[in-house]
């Protein structure tokens, strides 16, 4: 059995964590808890260039709050 999220033909969503982290998921599988879907089900490139464009930042949104919070209290 291949890999499912390695399947160039396959489905997938678009996941996204309140940390604002992102995830490519095959859409057959459910949705984990603590994630929503940012994208429906679509194709694997749709899905990857939707990540690429939009989590530029691989932080955390705690790490985010936390540095900028330290950085204001400078």
């Amino acid at each position: 059995m291949s890999n499912p999220f390695e399947d160039a033909d396959g489905k997938y969503l678009v996941l996204v964590n309140d940390e604002g982290q992102h995830s490519l998921w095959p859409s057959f599988v459910e949705v984990p808890a603590g994630w929503t879907v940012a994208v429906e089900e679509t194709d694997r490139q749709t899905c990857l260039d939707y990540i690429n464009e939009n989590w530029t930042d691989m932080r955390p949104a705690s790490l985010i709050a936390a540095m900028d919070a330290a950085g204001s209290a400078n």
